[in-house]
């Protein structure tokens, strides 16, 4: 499928999209929940920016380990601030995209072995949605692109099965009448898109 072949493109795109919605963030609302079950905004940042230190690992080593745990939420990060710290690991990403080698090179994730525009895509999905949701617990709401989400919506079910989503995505949302495609988007990764009063919803 040739949006694959556009992995960091879109890695680039849905990166862009997440700083966008941490530069929202300030000390006073790192307590608030998110859409993640049990998490505040900042566990959700410092998750972020643990998934986009291993998406830099496959960048530029070709090999992807998980090297830091999760923060339980309240976890105070023993550095930088949250939004501090995802700027920066964000910055050493689309540097190395820039700098990446051949799209269909192979890397080692954990035990397997795919290709980097494979990563890249999968990984775009998650800072993508990830982005929303740091949105949603700055009180903004931010939409997903419309262009980046075109793109990712048909990918999504490819990469995200019955199989591989317990852990990852709650049960994907039905909406009740036409949607956006970035509404589409989230709602297929186990968001509600539209304002319920209930946070705290969605899977990881």
């Amino acid at each position: 499928m040739a949006p694959l072949s556009r992995g960091l493109e879109l890695l680039d795109s849905a990166v862009s999209y997440a700083l966008g919605s941490a530069a929202l963030g300030t000390a006073q609302l790192l307590p608030c929940p998110t859409p993640c079950p049990g998490w505040d905004l900042a566990t959700l940042l410092d998750h972020v920016s643990d998934s986009i230190g291993v998406l830099h690992q496959a960048v530029t080593a070709g090999c992807a380990t998980v090297t830091a745990s999760v923060a339980p939420p309240g976890y105070p990060w023993p550095g930088p601030d949250p939004v501090a710290r995802l700027r920066g690991q964000a910055g050493r990403l689309l540097d190395a995209c820039a700098a990446a080698g051949p799209a269909e090179r192979r890397v080692a994730v954990w035990d397997r072995e795919l290709t980097a525009s494979v990563v890249a895509v999968t990984g775009a999905i998650e800072i993508a949605v990830h982005g929303w949701d740091i949105s949603v617990a700055c009180g903004a709401r931010r939409p997903v692109p419309p262009g980046l989400a075109a793109v990712l919506l048909p990918i999504a079910p490819l990469l995200i099965t019955p199989g591989t989503r317990p852990g990852l995505f709650a049960d994907p949302v039905q909406l009740p009448g036409p949607a956006s495609l970035g509404d589409q988007l989230v709602a297929f990764l186990g968001r509600q898109p539209r304002p319920t009063g209930t946070p705290g919803s969605a899977g990881f």
